[in-house]
């Protein structure tokens, strides 16, 4: 709207200015019947004006240049900051999250530092020497039950980021096409953004299945050392001198009763 009115400004300028040399002329054809009343032409003054109004006209025409590119900037600019018209956050957070329920189910021992102290002094410490063959084969068979929940939950952990594998490809190939057809600079950033949080979901992915698959090995060693120390208290329980072995009747065959 701008651009329209000076232009019409400076068509009606130039008009005007190139309209008064011709009511000269004209005047100067109307013969001249006063002696005071007469009119002379003078060439230099119209070529004068006619130069005045031609570079008022270029004037003009260098302002509505320098409007159309200040329009044209400012519609750039607006490009730019133009926000990208997809986000891939709410599901990146829900593959976390589903990530994080895995860890949060683990049996047993969990991901806590105070549990895994815990456990450790009453199943994996040192063997009481007080404790009964019955106690010895309880605790051995828990150690086991850790062992093998923790190979259960490494593996469901796998299953689970193996999971999350078909939503990133998708995920990423709509960031990635976002990006090529991003229209500014805010929408290119904004895509690029994105794609950085998917590898952090992506990482955290990896970390969480390393954290298990590490769970599940330590428990392993773990179950091994304390069924070594196990193994030495049974055998000194074996090899100290007491009530050993009492021979005692025993019935072979049916005597028919």
């Amino acid at each position: 709207m701008t651009i329209r009115l000076f232009r019409s400004r400076a068509i009606v300028m130039a008009a005007t200015m190139l309209a008064a040399p011709l009511a000269v002329s004209s005047m100067l054809a109307t013969p001249a019947h006063a002696q005071f009343g007469r009119i002379v032409f003078d060439p230099s003054n119209y070529a004068q004006n006619i130069l005045t109004a031609a570079r008022t006209l270029e004037q003009i025409n260098h302002q509505i240049t320098s409007l159309q590119n200040e329009a044209t900037m400012l519609m750039n600019q607006a490009r730019n900051l133009a926000s990208l018209p997809f986000s891939s956050l709410q599901q990146l957070q829900q593959n976390v999250q589903r990530t994080q329920q895995l860890l949060s189910q683990a049996q047993n021992i969990a991901f806590d530092v105070q549990r895994i102290d815990q456990a450790f002094q009453q199943q994996y410490g040192n063997v009481s020497m007080s404790a009964t063959d019955q106690q010895l084969v309880a605790n051995a068979r828990t150690r086991w039950q850790n062992t093998v929940g923790g190979l259960q939950d490494a593996m469901r952990i796998q299953a689970g980021v193996v999971g999350n594998i078909d939503s990133n490809r998708t995920q990423m190939s709509e960031l990635v096409g976002q990006s090529q057809n991003a229209t500014g600079a805010l929408q290119a950033t904004q895509a690029g953004n994105q794609l950085l949080a998917l590898q952090s979901q992506q990482l955290s992915d990896l970390v969480a299945l390393l954290a298990a698959n590490g769970r599940a090995g330590a428990l392993t060693e773990a179950e091994r050392a304390a069924a070594a120390e196990q193994g030495r208290e049974q055998r000194r329980r074996f090899l100290t001198p007491g009530n050993g072995y009492q021979p005692g009747s025993a019935q072979m065959f049916n005597n028919g009763n």
